[in-house]
């Protein structure tokens, strides 16, 4: 088992100053995810590079007003990493640019593939199902072989610290916990509305305000204020005294929002709307399966019996931990290392059955105590990588 993880940065500033200590410190890596992503771009969501820059000229405006703060670190990435700031401003909305040529895609009865959305099992586990009461998030995020990710703890001016994963090059971060025991793990979700035209506010926006706040209420609101371009899952968790805590998820669509909340003491979700007509959308490529249109690719096939699978699996995992219902960390490990359905399973592999670009896997897997305020990362999936510990 590989013993590696996640570069770390310890930074203590904010702005255009956090973002210029990352892009030095990450500069390479950077390079790299530019590179890659805007390969992506092309040959996964058919944009070529003049389209990609003209939609980040049109998005970068409405960004800067939205969160001069976010827009002043990306400005720092790409000047400390020395790429153009465009460039790096596609990597920050690439969200948006991929997750509306893949609805785009997965809507079209052309025979073409549709794109993955990407494949996360996310969960938390509350004081009352924890045996040692503590309140814990944890997933694998399932993406692009080969991204670079780092590991950031920031101390910011007012104290909070935050300690989360992120992409090389892209600010603030996407999964982590922060000192006031605020928590955050993500799903991508696919929507016949998505349109990074609306030019909400961003979903790594978005994760970055969640991860910047104090309260579970705070977390909340910026999961779900203003107008949103595209759909996203965000389960969100906040640790209280001792053996209190809670957790709350949120599948949020551009026009709606709907909560749920933990069942038995559980939280589970991956890639799939609980309930989409309730938000007023359509799955485009799960309900292009159901109802046998449009291409008849093994890959619908793979992701429409991946995400149910991995989202049950997960809850019947933690649901039978071996001490019961009360739930330790090994039991989290060892749902995040199943193999049922490999290689669609949790522990996600490439799969050779796909075209190469379709091949994802388990980039990282994240186990979080808030109570504690320490996370533990495996970079790359937890059946072949030891999980490394870090304090918030």
């Amino acid at each position: 088992m590989s013993e590696a993880g996640f570069p770390l940065l310890r930074l203590a500033d904010a702005g255009r100053d956090l973002g210029l200590a990352h892009g030095r410190a990450c500069r390479d890596l950077i390079a790299h995810n530019l590179a890659l992503y805007f390969r992506r771009f092309a040959e996964e969501a058919e944009l070529p590079r003049d389209e990609v820059l003209r939609r980040v000229g049109v998005y970068w405006e409405a960004l800067t007003a939205q969160s001069p703060e976010f827009a002043a670190i990306v400005e720092g990435i790409a000047e400390g990493a020395g790429q153009a700031l465009a460039d790096v401003a596609a990597l920050n909305l690439r969200y948006e640019l991929l997750y509306t040529e893949f609805s785009r895609i997965g809507q079209a009865d052309t025979g073409t593939l549709p794109a993955p959305a990407g494949d996360c099992t996310a969960f938390a586990v509350l004081p009352a199902a924890a045996a040692d009461a503590h309140l814990w998030l944890g997933q694998n995020w399932d993406w692009v072989p080969g991204i670079a990710g780092v590991l950031q703890h920031i101390t910011c001016p007012d104290g909070l610290r935050i300690l989360s994963f992120t992409e090389a090059g892209i600010a603030g971060g996407k999964i982590g916990v922060n000192s006031a025991g605020v928590g955050l793990v993500v799903n991508g979700l696919l929507s016949n509305e998505d349109d990074w035209s609306r030019l909400g506010r961003p979903f790594h926006l978005r994760t970055w305000e969640i991860l910047c706040s104090k309260t579970l209420d705070e977390a909340v609101g910026a999961a779900t204020r203003g107008a949103r371009s595209c759909s996203a899952n965000f389960l969100i968790g906040q640790a209280g005294g001792p053996g209190q805590g809670t957790a709350v998820d949120l599948e949020t669509a551009p026009q709606a929002v709907c909560v749920h909340d933990p069942v038995g003491g559980i939280l589970v979700h991956a890639n799939h709307f609980f309930d989409a007509e309730r938000l007023g959308v359509r799955q485009p490529i799960v309900e292009q399966r159901r109802r046998g249109v449009g291409s008849p690719a093994a890959w619908l096939v793979f992701w429409t019996r991946s995400t149910y699978h991995r989202c049950g699996r997960m809850e019947r995992l933690l649901a039978s931990a071996p001490t019961g219902r009360l739930i330790g960390l090994e039991a989290m490990q060892t749902a995040l290392r199943d193999h049922e359905e490999y290689p669609e399973s949790i522990c996600r592999h490439p799969n050779p059955a796909l075209p190469e670009a379709d091949r994802y896997e388990t980039v990282a897997s994240v186990i979080m105590d808030l109570h504690a305020g320490r996370l533990l990362a495996a970079a790359g999936p937890p059946c072949t990588n030891a999980y490394q510990e870090y304090g918030v």
